[in-house]
């Protein structure tokens, strides 16, 4: 199943605390559940103003989904084609 980068700017996003993390996760997690299995959350990083989030997912029609019931921006979803680490050097 294809893996896509999501990006979803949120003003102070790098500020939130723990326990609003944990809501927002929370919520994801549940929405997820509801979709049922075919749409995985796998990471997600923090940034000041940006979240970037790693997701499996049949297509983008399903992230923007889930996005929309959690209430979560979506800006840019982009489909990874490759992945490279320093293995890849060898």
């Amino acid at each position: 199943m294809p893996k896509y980068i999501i990006e979803r700017e949120i003003s102070g996003a790098g500020k939130l605390s723990d326990q609003e993390l944990k809501e927002s996760s929370q919520k994801s997690l549940d929405t997820m559940k509801k979709m049922g299995p075919q749409i995985q959350w796998v990471q997600s990083y923090v940034t000041d103003d940006k979240v970037y989030c790693v997701y499996i997912a049949p297509d983008e029609q399903s992230i923007r989904e889930h996005a929309e019931q959690c209430g979560l921006p979506v800006n840019r979803i982009s489909k990874v084609t490759n992945i490279i680490d320093p293995t890849t050097a060898e």
